[in-house]
């Protein structure tokens, strides 16, 4: 087969690489029918994420058409069209038990990490009972690509973090595919106010489309002056920062209101500084996590009833064999209007 391979920071290459075998009986092989092209990947190959290594083949997010099956896996077989879940879970462990499936001692996020991910022709998925969905017929498969990780991401690690409640204030730091399912999945909980920040003018506009009610581009450095000129010098109730760098971060300490809750999203290479002179009378709380996917079962109901809509956060769309052209286009966001790219695997 052919799959997209990391050479350490900088490098990749689409090459062709040994097809995955069962390894174990919980292990499902799957056919790759739709995948895509994750932020996280961009910091992988920045060199911001260590855990992977050289060879490696990236990507977590998918759906695709189970080829083969371990005799220990019950719950799907071959010819099934099933979501591939960026976290990989055994459903035993004591953090699996807690719904941390994030944290599971023998899976968690490890596809294109720690093990060959879903930017080929196939992909071997361990503990598939656990780590597949059976897709519904008829469901729109661009928007299923979209509950692999965006949305699920977006919606534990900045919505619910985030404690967003009706008649609530809400600023969403970074308008790329995951603050625009932060925006998409916040409005659950009915917001008053959901302000979107960036610093491209067309994802601003795109914020608008998926529900913001103001826009502030953040270029000129006068982001935190508007935001608490917007909510009368009180800052929001909650702030998500949904990018992984100081300036992002720096925004959502500065806007944050007496009692308001700072939900990080974004994937940190580097550090950044936390401000607790600032802070620590602000009865604030500041919220880290790795998305759990607790949530996609409830996620993939909101799609198949029409109740959600991420389809349209699809701009691009490529064969899997140009995964080389997406990766441009997606780490080239500004300048082609790229939100998700689809790579399918005809």
């Amino acid at each position: 087969m052919n799959a997209l391979v990391y050479h350490g920071p900088g490098h990749r290459a689409w090459e062709a690489h040994a097809t995955p075998v069962l390894l174990e009986p919980s292990d499902a092989i799957v056919r790759i029918v739709k995948s895509t092209i994750c932020g996280t990947d961009l910091h992988i190959l920045k060199g911001d994420v260590p855990t992977v290594s050289e060879g490696r083949i990236l990507g977590h997010e998918g759906i695709g058409v189970v080829e083969e099956t371990g005799t220990a896996v019950t719950s799907f077989h071959k010819g099934d069209k099933v979501l591939i879940s960026c976290i990989t879970s055994c459903g035993k462990c004591d953090f699996c038990r807690r719904q941390m499936y994030s944290h599971c001692r023998e899976g968690g996020w490890i596809l294109g990490n720690k093990i060959d991910g879903t930017q080929a022709e196939f992909v071997r998925i361990p503990f598939a009972d656990t780590s597949l969905y059976l897709l519904p017929p008829g469901v729109d498969e661009e928007a299923a690509v979209m509950l692999s990780d965006i949305l699920p991401t977006a919606y534990e690690c900045g919505v619910l973090n985030g404690c967003v409640k009706p008649g609530g204030t809400v600023a969403v730091i970074g308008a790329g595919p995951i603050g625009l399912a932060a925006i998409l999945t916040a409005r659950f909980y009915s917001p008053s106010v959901i302000i979107a920040v960036d610093v491209d003018d067309n994802r601003l506009e795109a914020a608008r489309k998926f529900g913001a009610t103001a826009t502030v581009n953040s270029t000129d450095g006068k982001a935190i002056e508007r935001i608490l000129a917007m909510t009368g010098g009180a800052g929001v109730d909650v702030a998500m920062e949904a990018v992984g760098v100081p300036a992002t971060f720096d925004i959502c300490q500065g806007i944050l209101a007496a009692g308001g809750h700072l939900a990080n999203i974004g994937v940190h290479g580097i550090p950044v500084t936390l401000h607790l002179e600032k802070l620590w009378d602000r009865n604030a709380t500041l919220t880290t996590r790795l998305v759990d996917t607790a949530a996609t079962p409830m996620l993939l109901k909101a799609i198949t009833d029409g109740f959600l809509q991420p389809a349209a956060l699809v701009t691009h769309r490529f064969a899997l064999a140009d995964v080389m052209q997406a990766y441009d286009t997606f780490g080239r966001a500004a300048e082609f209007g790229a939100l998700k790219v689809i790579l399918q695997n005809n």
